[in-house]
């Protein structure tokens, strides 16, 4: 393979995929949504570096979204995604319809979460996880990975992924990757394609709130540490939908005792936006 081969039937990745491994090449894996960014491309790169042959697929996933608007206006715009990867090929790109990773007459039940999706995002998105759920599922049983590539921006869907892999005994290993930043803090994401200028700027408030929250850590619980935190965010333009502080294991919102992987996770509308961001306190 030497350049980057877009696929939008799975059949054709599938036999492109068994020839590779024909030649024991190990396969990386980096699902996205499209509207690609620098962020996204750090995936690639990681895979690249650990892997032997990279699939990226993009493909919107109606079954994870709420809101029928958002899910109308997520950007799309694939041959420019195309052309990014470009800049790192060789990959091979997976962009399928809805039909090919949802085959008529598919059955699934969904799995049971273990309470993970009841808060945070789960919380205000009711069914969103089940949607993400059943298609990485579905993308996993097509590409067959060794390893897939997550960012840790999606805290909470990181965490419900490996453990859809744990109850599912999937053969793949989960890698978690850093959140990618702007150089003001500013977390990557295609939802800030529909941010202006000065929307973007209003936007730091939630970085800084995060960091604002880490420096606050020491000489306070975790419900003190909150507390500041909202108030420091009421400072910004933005709409608060949630601001959490949690254990980074079970999702559960923290009290009066810190625990050893403590995550501060912020939802937030700018706009008509809404942007999610977090950070490990502890």
């Amino acid at each position: 393979m030497d350049k980057t081969t877009v696929y939008d039937r799975s059949s054709e990745l599938q036999a492109a995929l068994s020839a590779e491994r024909q030649q024991g090449r190990t396969i990386g894996f980096v699902p996205t949504m499209g509207a690609l960014h620098q962020g996204h491309l750090a995936l690639v790169e990681r895979a690249m570096n650990e892997c032997d042959t990279v699939v990226v697929s993009i493909f919107v996933n109606p079954t994870q979204f709420n809101n029928p608007t958002d899910l109308e206006k997520y950007p799309r715009m694939l041959q420019n995604d195309i052309d990014l990867l470009d800049s790192l090929s060789p990959v091979m790109v997976f962009a399928p319809e809805y039909e090919e990773v949802y085959p008529e007459g598919e059955h699934f039940l969904g799995i049971d979460l273990n309470g993970l999706d009841e808060v945070l995002e789960g919380k205000f998105r009711p069914g969103h996880f089940q949607g993400v759920v059943h298609v990485v599922r579905n993308l996993f049983r097509i590409v067959h990975p060794d390893k897939a590539y997550f960012g840790l921006k999606d805290f909470q869907q990181v965490a419900i992924i490996k453990h859809m892999v744990k109850v599912m005994r999937l053969p793949v290993e989960i890698v978690e990757c850093p959140t990618s930043r702007d150089e003001n803090g500013l977390a990557l994401s295609s939802r800030n394609l529909r941010l202006s200028e000065d929307e973007k700027e209003d936007a730091l408030i939630i970085p800084r709130t995060l960091f604002k929250a880490k420096e606050s850590v020491e000489g306070h619980t975790p419900a003190e540490v909150k507390e500041l935190a909202i108030n420091y965010f009421g400072q910004g333009e933005l709409e608060l939908e949630y601001l959490e502080i949690v254990d980074g294991n079970t999702l559960k919102p923290l009290g009066d005792n810190w625990s050893d992987n403590v995550v501060c996770c912020i939802a937030a509308f700018c706009g008509p936006v809404r942007l999610i961001d977090n950070l490990r306190l502890v």
